[in-house]
């Protein structure tokens, strides 16, 4: 591999005259001029994409190659962040959203990310605690389940709009919502043990998603009919991409409260229920109405 430094300079420029056309009668090509840089560049406004990179003969440009290094560490960065839970449950406060925080077996960023099986339940002392909860406050339509998942700052960027405007669609379309539950260190599938142990119409789980070398605070949400320990992938939903480069927090809220209330109509959640787009697709201020199960 060439470790000479990459110059920046387009790699078509004629080899006689930097910038200028040429006319080659030998190959029959025919190079075009280039004025400045890549025209190719022009479609980066438009996508986050690693798209258009140039190159600098037969090697990569080198700012293309420290924004690749760059982006890399952003999402190496993102995925052993921590997130300060109980700073969260004071903003959730702050939108009159009281919250509850339950724990996992889960040690440390470090033991999440090893064992993903300690994820997927409660610590004993916090499912004693949550039996204990549901008793208190009967059965109801929803839980929402946030951890912090595999991008904290995710969740810390745009959990709190995104909760918040969905309780207020589903509030008014007169749904009944558990307290917030926050859990550290948390997997999709621990939103079916805590919707069995509350007897849950519905959980929804949000929590940060892996993240691209484009996106590194990217939150997703998950959310289940019927939630009990025997549900798999295939009988929940997903809503992904949440952030305001791809799905906005308020698109999003809209877009589970309609998705939620489709569920709540039909009895299913997971791959019976599909997205048709804009058949059931509201407005982000639209109130949702609910068929009760």
């Amino acid at each position: 591999m060439d470790n000479s430094p990459a110059n920046d300079s387009p790699a078509d420029a004629s080899p006689d005259k930097p910038g200028a056309a040429s006319d080659n009668k030998d190959t029959g090509t025919f190079r075009k001029p280039v004025q400045g840089r890549d025209p190719w560049a022009s479609l980066q406004r438009h996508t986050a994409a690693r798209i258009a990179l140039g190159r600098a003969g037969a090697s990569q440009r080198t700012v293309s190659v420290l924004d690749f290094r760059l982006a890399h560490a952003r999402a190496r960065d993102a995925v052993h962040a921590s997130l300060d839970f109980p700073a969260l449950a004071c903003r959730f406060a702050q939108n009159n959203l009281a919250a509850e925080l339950l724990a996992t077996p889960v040690p440390d960023k470090a033991g999440y990310l090893l064992r993903p099986d300690l994820g997927r339940r409660l610590a004993a002392a916090s499912r004693e605690r949550l039996r204990d909860l549901a008793a208190r406050w009967g059965r109801r339509d929803l839980a929402i389940i946030i951890s912090d998942g595999l991008a904290a700052q995710a969740v810390a960027r745009h959990a709190v709009e995104t909760v918040t405007r969905l309780v207020a669609l589903l509030d008014a379309g007169g749904w009944t919502i558990y307290p917030l539950l926050l859990v550290p260190f948390g997997r999709v599938k621990l939103q079916d043990e805590i919707g069995h142990l509350l007897n849950a119409r519905h959980s929804l789980m949000l929590l940060g998603e892996r993240p691209g070398l484009a996106s590194p605070d990217s939150l997703g949400a998950y959310f289940t009919h019927n939630p009990r320990p025997a549900c798999t992938d295939a009988d929940r939903n997903c809503v992904s991409n949440i952030r305001p480069a791809g799905l906005p927090p308020a698109i999003a809220a809209a877009k589970l409260a309609a998705l939620l209330a489709e569920s709540a109509r039909r009895g299913i959640s997971g791959v019976a229920l599909k997205d048709s787009g804009n058949s059931f697709f509201p407005e982000p201020n639209q109130s949702i109405s609910h068929s009760k199960i």
